[in-house]
């Protein structure tokens, strides 16, 4: 189930519909019931004009069927899922490219995708789940893999969106995109063996 939280300066109705009925449409696509949630007006903690949306969401899951990366071992792949773009992370270092050259590709501001269906498809073989959120692929797999085993990745296995390559051509090095950003790739696994249709952005070593 998901809770949500709205609050801004001055709470325009019209603003929070539209809102909900987003949450609304993406719990539906997931099959998770949208159960309430709270509106706040603080006028003295908001300026004017600025909003903050936020939701909560829990789950249960039989203990047996947890995917927590205890089974990785050596060996296994890391397969990858293609992002829409920037997704909600690193903008504090976009907005500071964006001061000097304006940048209109869709990469830029497409909604973060779900990857909801990619990884019921994998059912029991998936070991790990990684959202590539900030700490870009390194530093989101990382969280998962057990003491001892350490992940290698060829960067050169998938496309990345034009967005990357903008910020890159501007004076973002290398190691700042992959520290920061997606990279084109919002959501990995661990699997022992790859689907046929896989992308196979990586594998794990003994560290």
């Amino acid at each position: 189930m998901l809770l949500d939280y709205v609050a801004a300066n001055e709470i325009h109705l019209d603003e929070v519909a539209e809102l909900v009925e987003g949450a609304a449409a993406v719990c539906r696509e997931a099959g998770v019931a949208l159960v309430g949630g709270e509106t706040a007006e603080l006028p003295g903690v908001y300026a004017e004009g600025e909003l903050d949306f936020a939701g909560t969401c829990v789950g249960v899951v039989d203990r047996d069927d947890l995917i927590d990366g205890s089974s990785i071992q050596a060996g296994d792949h890391v397969i990858g899922f293609p992002s829409a773009g920037v997704h909600a992370n690193g903008f504090t270092l976009v907005r500071r490219v964006l001061e000097d050259e304006d940048y209109d590709g869709p990469d830029l501001l497409a909604p973060t995708r779900l990857y909801l269906a990619e990884t019921r498809t994998l059912g029991p073989r998936a070991k790990a789940l990684a959202h590539v959120t900030g700490g870009g692929i390194v530093g989101n797999l990382s969280r998962v893999i057990p003491d001892g085993l350490a992940i290698e990745l060829d960067w050169d296995s998938w496309e990345r969106p034009p967005v990357f390559a903008w910020l890159a051509e501007r004076g973002v090095g290398e190691d700042e995109l992959r520290r920061v950003f997606n990279l084109g790739i919002g959501y990995c696994a661990v699997v022992p063996e790859p689907p046929s249709d896989a992308i196979v952005i990586g594998s794990i070593e003994r560290a």
